[in-house]
């Protein structure tokens, strides 16, 4: 007797409480994806997909590192091998992939996408490349399509402050229902350690700001300037990517001197950027506040460990990892060194290494105010994280720590157009944790109670907190 679709209506809902959750409360909840890392220019050019390799594996570093353990060669991930050999090179490798996220992913996108409903590896690789690409030439999936197809309200990219944001504009002006808004990402900011990178960025930030910059008060005028623009673009959030949240506090003086190195070309020490990286994120944190954004930080990743293949690829490629850095201390320094000047934004946390989530899971209650509901938040499992046993690791540490009635949810956090079903993904594992509580006692079997917090986390937790787009009821 065969056996019934792998993806079914019912995939990853262990009970019968579990699947009437989802099916009632869930599964039409609207989007909010207010962190990724989609272009917008691919959205304001309503980009059309010539073929499954362009809309799925170009830049999925998931995929690459999965490929490269199956002893898939360079050429079929990053290099020369054409697209339809790279797709027959990741076909083969997904049936390796059981236990691994990406098998729910890869099958839960082809059947979401394009209702293919049968296992990928390499018999059924050219069919489905076919079935695929036929499916691709319609207007459902391109990238306007695709955020009509899934229901997306809201849009959150990441642009760096020195981006002209000219496809928000022309995204703003057109027809698309889907509101995208720009998130400002000033990692390069902080990076006078790499002098040579720093001063070009300078320069770029001289033309966008229209300020000459010769020493750290033109660059904290140029820096406002361009949070003001990206405000009145539709800007209401801040995103950093750090190894540690800096707390070596500084006078300005201290942080003008190190600026005058950096832009001079000469060395800065590991303190001095720990201390300039410090000032500018305070500096930066009240106006946050100032504007009513609300500051992400995505803290424990290290990036970049294969040097050889950092020099031959670039980064974001795939060689990242855990990291193992302290974050208590100075991430309750810096946090409260903005709340005594009531200058603290709301704030998401995430961590990547999954020994902070109760670290993470406290520090949020120290600075809870009563002026926001949830205003510091500990954002969904990120990265390394973002499969059922993080999500619910994680998800178990704010039940005990906080309130999981107030948590913003999931984010896709993906440069891929094919990301979508992780909120569904994201959503039968909330309802399968709280389903199975409910069975076990632990939590009433009251639908009135259960229902609407299931919904706000799917969805209208994030829409209001974040303030982006009209009323939800």
């Amino acid at each position: 007797m065969k056996s019934k679709t792998f993806i079914h209506d019912d995939f990853l809902l262990q009970t019968e409480t579990a699947r009437r959750l989802y099916h009632e409360f869930a599964k039409a909840a609207p989007i909010s994806d207010f962190h990724c890392h989609l272009s917008p220019a691919d959205i304001a050019t309503n980009r059309r997909f010539n073929n499954l390799f362009e809309i799925w594996l170009e830049g999925d570093h998931y995929k690459w590192r999965a490929m490269r353990a199956n002893g898939v060669v360079e050429r079929f991930c990053t290099g020369d091998a054409t697209p339809l050999e790279k797709f027959k090179a990741w076909a083969a490798t997904v049936p390796h992939t059981l236990r691994n996220p990406l098998y729910h992913w890869t099958h839960l996108e082809l059947a979401r996408y394009f209702g293919i409903t049968e296992l990928l590896n390499t018999d059924s690789a050219n069919a489905i490349w076919n079935q695929a690409n036929e499916l691709l030439a319609s207007d459902d999936l391109t990238t306007q399509g695709i955020l009509r197809k899934f229901d997306v309200r809201t849009v959150c990219t990441t642009d760096d402050p020195t981006d002209d944001l000219k496809h928000h504009r022309t995204i703003a002006s057109s027809k698309l229902k889907t509101r995208v808004f720009p998130t400002w990402r000033p990692d390069k900011a902080l990076a006078v350690g790499q002098p040579e990178l720093f001063n070009g960025w300078v320069a770029k930030l001289e033309t966008q700001s229209g300020v000459s910059i010769s020493n750290l008060n033109h660059f904290l005028e140029a820096l406002d300037k361009r949070v003001d623009n990206f405000h009145a673009n539709g800007c209401r959030l801040s995103d950093h990517g750090l190894n540690q949240c800096p707390a070596d506090f500084c006078s300005e003086t201290v942080a003008g001197a190190i600026f005058d190195n950096a832009r001079a070309g000469r060395t800065v020490s590991a303190e001095e950027q720990r201390q300039f990286a410090t000032f500018i994120l305070a500096h930066l944190g009240e106006r946050y506040a100032e504007h009513g954004w609300t500051m992400q930080m995505h803290l424990g990743a290290l990036r970049n460990n294969n040097t050889r293949l950092l020099g031959a690829l670039g980064p974001d490629t795939g060689f990242d990892s855990i990291g193992d850095f302290p974050q208590g201390r100075a991430l309750s320094a810096f946090l409260d060194h903005l709340d005594s000047r009531n200058k603290l934004p709301k704030t998401i946390l995430y961590n990547v290494n999954p020994t902070d989530n109760y670290l993470f899971g406290t520090m949020i209650g120290n600075f809870q105010d009563g002026t926001v509901a949830g205003k510091i938040q500990l954002g969904s499992g990120w990265w390394f994280l973002d499969q059922k046993e993080g999500m619910e690791c994680q998800m178990n540490a704010l039940s005990n720590l906080g309130l999981l009635s107030r948590f913003v949810g999931m984010v896709t956090d993906s440069r891929s157009f094919m990301s979508y079903p992780r909120h569904e993904y994201f959503r039968r594992v909330l309802c399968n944790l709280i389903g199975r509580d409910i069975e076990n006692g632990e939590v009433p079997n009251d639908d009135s109670l259960v229902g609407p917090m299931i919904r706000n986390i799917c969805f209208c937790n994030a829409h209001h907190y974040l303030q982006l787009g009209e009323n939800v009821s």
